[in-house]
């Protein structure tokens, strides 16, 4: 058996992240329609639109290291995923759904930074420089919704919820 590379996880890591956006996509909708807040219910159809992007940009990385895109089951998100279609059952109509959603939303944020964070890395250490501008922009938006996420939580969707519970 061939020694695994830094470049093959490096490839590896990109079918997953490639996997997770697509998956994101298909469920950032659904989240829309179930949210309450137009706020909430507005910031994820914005970060469908980046996400749409976001796919863009990784299948110009495949390009960039010579490989066609492809995807690879990644049950990280999934179960992310899985998670905030539960909330969606079990809170439906319920002053804390949205708070629910919110959270659900962030676990995909993290997840997402962690693994534009680490392929930038690699990439640079790899001298994909034109990969490591790519990665590093949809690194930036997701940090940047991730602080958005937290914003609106604090400022209107947490209080919401334990007002109405009240």
């Amino acid at each position: 058996m061939a020694t695994k590379t830094l470049e093959d996880l490096f490839h590896e890591t990109l079918k997953d992240i490639y996997y997770a956006e697509r998956k994101i996509l298909k469920a950032l909708p659904k989240m829309a329609r179930g949210a309450q807040d137009e706020k909430l219910k507005a910031a994820f159809l914005q970060h469908k639109d980046e996400t749409e992007v976001q796919v863009e940009r990784l299948q110009q990385v495949f390009e960039i290291i010579g490989k066609r895109p492809r995807a690879k089951t990644c049950p990280a998100i999934d179960g992310i995923v899985e998670e905030g279609e539960e909330i969606m059952e079990e809170f439906k109509g319920s002053p804390a759904l949205d708070a629910g959603l919110l959270a659900a939303a962030q676990a995909v944020e993290h997840y997402e930074i962690s693994r534009y964070g680490t392929l930038r890395a690699w990439a640079r250490q790899l001298g994909y420089m034109e990969a490591v501008k790519l990665l590093e922009q949809t690194l930036a938006e997701e940090s940047k919704t991730d602080e958005a996420l937290t914003t609106l939580a604090e400022k209107a969707v947490n209080a919401a919820a334990q007002k109405q519970a009240a």
